[in-house]
């Protein structure tokens, strides 16, 4: 096939579309996958930043979708230990709200429906341990239970950069414009941003995974007329200076019925969200509201002895889940299960669409997309990313605390939070990042917390980085700790480079 032909055009560079890509890619068919911004650079970087079961989804009877995510928790694990770790959570009991019993009930089923292996059993505790750090005083009993943390913009990342290896096209920066049948195939139109080059793409399939565009994109696809709705809800995170000592995160019941989790983050900091707002703007203008960072603070303050208010807030972020449409009054209670909808007239080409899902259970909607697809394009039918480690993820025995030693041992030099920085972020690609350095100098420029020259050459030869966001906020996380003139020497670096 020519450059500008595949078998498989993919819209949208969240995990939705890295994840088909990567599928796809590793079933020999040529995939092209557009982005108009950045990977991640929407909904998949604005997560509670957790690979779990949905323990809340459990009330509204979600059990199949509860069970399908926590088998990829577990999967999931294996696949990316360097990215993906255990959390412990700590759910504490106050009167008032779910009843004790309610909570054991739901945490049995939790333990048991996704075949748990990896992760310890919840359990009833006493919070007057380093459990409790932090709380009130009043609250004495409550729950441990655990799931996964994961890196999730890396997350993404490392399913481009697999379907990359596997021969996949990824064009970052570069719009979907319009597409219609032609016989068997699609005529797309793209448009790259750094280029200001229009072009046409040929394709057997599309698959449109444009996340919160999704109903736009099919705006733009001459002919379609789509018979599910996505429903746009925002949820918004803050971040405050560390609440509390321990590496455990809470889940903390609001009188509204939702929760809210608060996380340790980034060593310094906590992590709290999430908020379920409707929304209706442009999703690229999201941002979190007044009302919501007071939502946040208050929920906070009901459980910790140190309150916590607006002013402390250091970041924040906001994004857009594209919910599948289920006419749920509450945006809280809409479902998070995904929905693919084809249209495959017969002897044309096919169009498959993304609807709702969570960062959880990408890897098995990639599959079911995969499923669809190959009987119409042909490509392997075998299943495959339940057991190929993603990009850094070859870990022997997924024992990431004996890598990191490993790490520490091969580059002494390295001060001990950035070994295990850079070991969680490339695992066992962290010698293309290090090379043969034998000293911090020999890493070239240091812009500060830990971050050089040899590292942002590295983002910027293989994992398409361009601007400081990107390096920052994405594919680091180092945004909250680099100062405005090292972000400012970073902004001059690659305009040099």
């Amino acid at each position: 096939m020519a450059a500008n032909e595949c078998d498989l055009l993919i819209i949208g560079g969240g995990i939705n579309g890295a994840g088909i890509a990567r599928d796809a890619a590793g079933r020999d068919l040529k995939v092209i996958l557009v982005e108009q911004s950045d990977l991640a650079s929407s909904t998949s970087s604005a997560s509670t930043k957790l690979i779990h079961g949905g323990l809340r989804y459990l009330e509204t009877y979600e059990f199949r979708l509860v069970r399908e995510a926590l088998v990829e928790r577990e999967r999931l694990l294996a696949l990316a230990p360097h990215i993906i770790r255990p959390l412990q959570f700590v759910l504490p009991h106050v009167a008032g709200l779910r009843p004790r019993w309610q909570i054991r009930a739901g945490l049995f089923l939790y333990d048991h429906l996704g075949g748990r292996r990896r992760l310890p059993a919840s359990r009833a505790v006493r919070l007057d341990s380093n459990l409790g750090a932090g709380l009130k005083p009043d609250i004495r009993h409550g729950f441990v239970y655990s799931d996964c943390w994961v890196d999730d913009s890396r997350l993404v990342l490392l399913n481009a950069l697999d379907a990359a290896d596997r021969g996949a096209q990824v064009r970052l920066r570069t719009s979907f414009l319009s597409a219609a049948r032609v016989g068997a195939f699609w005529s797309a139109r793209v448009l790259d941003h750094q280029t200001r080059v229009r072009s046409e793409i040929k394709a057997r399939a599309l698959v449109n995974a444009a996340g919160p565009w999704v109903e736009r994109v099919l705006q733009q696809v001459e002919g379609i007329r789509s018979h599910s709705q996505v429903r746009l809800v925002k949820g918004s995170h803050i971040v405050v200076p560390r609440l509390y000592p321990g590496e455990h995160a809470y889940l903390l019941q609001h009188p509204d019925g939702r929760v809210v989790f608060t996380i340790p983050y980034q060593q310094h900091f906590t992590l709290i969200g999430t908020t379920d707002v409707p929304y209706e703007a442009e999703p690229a203008a999201v941002s979190i509201s007044a009302d919501e960072i007071a939502y946040l603070c208050n929920a906070v303050n009901g459980y910790f002895a140190q309150s916590i208010s607006p002013e402390l807030v250091r970041w924040s972020y906001a994004g857009v889940r594209p919910l599948s449409d289920d006419e749920e009054a509450s945006a809280s209670k809409v479902t998070r299960d995904y929905k693919l909808e084809l249209d495959a007239p017969e002897g044309q080409a096919p169009l498959l669409s993304v609807f709702g899902g969570k960062i959880t259970t990408y890897r098995r909607l990639a599959e079911a997309a995969m499923a669809k697809l190959t009987p119409l394009i042909g490509g392997s039918k075998t299943s495959w990313t339940h057991r190929k480690a993603l990009p850094g993820g070859q870990i022997p025995s997924t024992d990431f605390a004996a890598f990191a030693a490993g790490v520490q041992q091969r580059w002494p030099f390295l001060p001990v939070e950035l070994a295990l920085r850079l070991a969680r972020a490339y695992g066992t690609r962290i010698g293309e990042v290090l090379g043969a350095a034998e000293s911090l100098a020999e890493l070239g420029h240091q812009f500060g917390a830990g971050l050089s020259g040899a590292e942002v050459d590295y983002l910027r030869r293989h994992e398409w980085a361009h601007t400081v966001e990107d390096i920052a906020w994405r594919r680091t996380k180092l945004g909250l700790h680099l100062q405005p003139a090292e972000l400012a020497d970073l902004a001059q670096y690659l305009r040099q480079a």
